[in-house]
């Protein structure tokens, strides 16, 4: 049998950070990042950031952008506990959702960011955005992307 190296991953890890933003991805998000929290101690945080546009103070949120956020992170909880895993989440209102992911990845000391992704196309090409590259080079920590399956239209080319 092959040891692991010095420098392998395990395949869970004990602190997952999994990103959340009302979308349809997110429950399968959600579902992979149960899978990779270790079953043995391992803690689930579920975030969402309300981004607050820069003209307005960062508290200056609508009651009913605050309950879209409430509702999404009552999502997590509710897929957390049926994979029997602790959870804990956060409604954080940002300038920036990039900076804030990084930062409350750093503030909580999560080992893994899961993070998902809509298939988007802009302009005809398909766009990462701007949070998901910003996370990808900022993070301390691993960071697992989840791109959604492409649909398949037939007025799109491949």
């Amino acid at each position: 049998m092959a040891e692991r190296s010095a420098h392998a991953h395990p395949t869970t890890s004990r602190k997952v950070m999994v990103a959340v933003g009302g979308q349809e991805i997110d429950a399968e998000t959600v579902r992979l990042a149960c899978r990779m929290t270790d079953p043995q101690g391992g803690r689930l945080y579920g975030v969402h950031i309300i981004e607050v546009n820069r003209s307005l103070p960062l508290g200056a949120v609508l009651d009913d952008v605050v309950e879209r956020g409430e509702k999404i992170l009552d999502e997590v909880e509710k897929l957390a506990a049926a994979s029997q895993l602790p959870v804990e989440t956060e409604l954080v209102q940002a300038r920036d959702t990039g900076p804030a992911l990084v930062d409350e990845a750093v503030e909580w000391g999560a080992d893994l960011i899961v993070m998902g992704l809509p298939y988007k196309r802009r302009f005809g090409e398909f766009n990462l955005g701007k949070t998901v590259p910003y996370v990808l080079k900022n993070a301390n920590c691993r960071v697992m992307l989840f791109r959604e399956h492409r649909e398949h239209r037939d007025d799109e080319t491949p």
